[in-house]
């Protein structure tokens, strides 16, 4: 059996109609070339500014940055969940399996939140509802999307708290949000997200504000339901060390641009642009015990005020006269990779 007939199967289970949305060799989403502005009281803030990516079924598409870079943004506008106003779209697309989501009629972009496209808020705390029990909230998703009654989607829900590890499931189903540790909370929220099957998950920080080990275990638990369900699987995260394991390509975000993309070895092996190479450069190493950590000066632009030329030239050690002036355009600068530097070949040779 082909894999998008599986997980449609599954979809059957849950007492779905069949999606029309079908995957054309095997891609799922498109963002291309997408555009986000704030009308704010200091003036307009470009948050996103040209963003352009694709993801694949099973695939993991890790998005990296400092805060303000524009990866939170870039996922509220695939969801559609921006505030407008003050948010503006003034150009761009979104496809999903071919459907751009920005013109599609509201009552159908609602349908594709949770069946199609679903995600995973950093703050699981405030993301959930603390006047009703865990159960009741994951239950709902099946009372809404799949028309089961109370007890049916109360059972799913005990299932799903199992599938993502919650220990004694079936009598905490009926506990409160505040009654979990911080890692048991996020893991309600991939419960959440996870319950209609979605062939897209976006996961924003989705470790934040847990310790090592548990950020260790939500990787692995995420990566097991993404290989599990072949869903495509976009990681957004300014923390370079949780994505090693588990990305399959990192696009790296600056002031509202990607500007660096290629496949998760190459990017840590060799990176191609000053500001990943900074990133990882702060990383603590075992090798460098009691060394001072690397870090890059400055700080991010403003977004209504941002620099001519290349937003990182302030920060940026190689920075040249071309860099306050020209934009650089990303380009490729070796198969299957691309950088947003006019030195990115140098950057290249370290």
């Amino acid at each position: 059996m082909s894999t998008i007939s599986t997980r449609r199967g599954n979809r059957a289970e849950a007492a779905a109609a069949p999606s029309k949305y079908q995957p054309q060799d095997g891609l799922l989403l498109e963002v291309d070339d997408l555009f986000v502005e704030f009308h704010t009281d200091d003036g307009v803030a470009k948050a996103i500014n040209g963003v352009s990516f694709d993801l694949r079924q099973g695939e993991t598409l890790a998005i990296l940055g400092e805060s303000g870079s524009g990866k939170s943004v870039t996922a509220q506008a695939i969801m559609g969940i921006l505030d407008m106003p003050p948010a503006k779209i003034p150009a761009g697309q979104v496809r999903y399996c071919g459907h751009d989501l920005l013109t599609m009629p509201e009552d159908e972009r609602r349908k594709t939140r949770g069946p199609e496209i679903s995600m995973i808020f950093q703050d699981a705390l405030s993301s959930l509802n603390p006047v009703f029990p865990v159960g009741w909230q994951i239950a709902e998703m099946f009372r809404k999307h799949r028309g089961l009654n109370k007890s049916e989607s109360l059972d799913r829900a005990v299932r799903l708290m199992e599938r993502v590890q919650i220990p004694a499931a079936k009598e905490r189903v009926k506990a409160y949000p505040h009654q979990f540790s911080g890692g048991m909370r996020q893991r309600i929220m991939i419960a959440m997200a996870i319950a209609l099957d979605p062939a897209v998950l976006i996961a924003d920080e989705p470790t934040t504000a847990l310790d090592v080990t548990v950020q260790a275990q939500i990787m692995s638990l995420l990566e097991e339901l993404q290989q599990e369900r072949e869903m495509g699987l976009i990681l957004i995260t300014h923390d370079l060390g949780v994505v090693a394991d588990v990305a399959d390509k990192i696009a790296v975000m600056y002031a509202g641009r990607i500007v660096e993309r290629a496949d998760v070895y190459d990017i840590y092996a060799r990176p191609g642009h000053p500001y990943t190479r900074g990133l990882l450069d702060s990383i603590p190493r075992l090798d460098q015990k009691g060394q001072t950590l690397s870090a890059i000066g400055g700080l991010p632009p403003n977004l209504t005020k941002i620099p001519a030329g290349c937003a990182f030239n302030p920060r940026c050690r190689m920075a040249d006269h071309v860099c306050r002036t020209d934009l650089p355009p990303l380009r490729e600068v070796e198969p299957g990779r691309e950088s947003a530097c006019h030195f990115a070949e140098e950057v290249l040779r370290g």
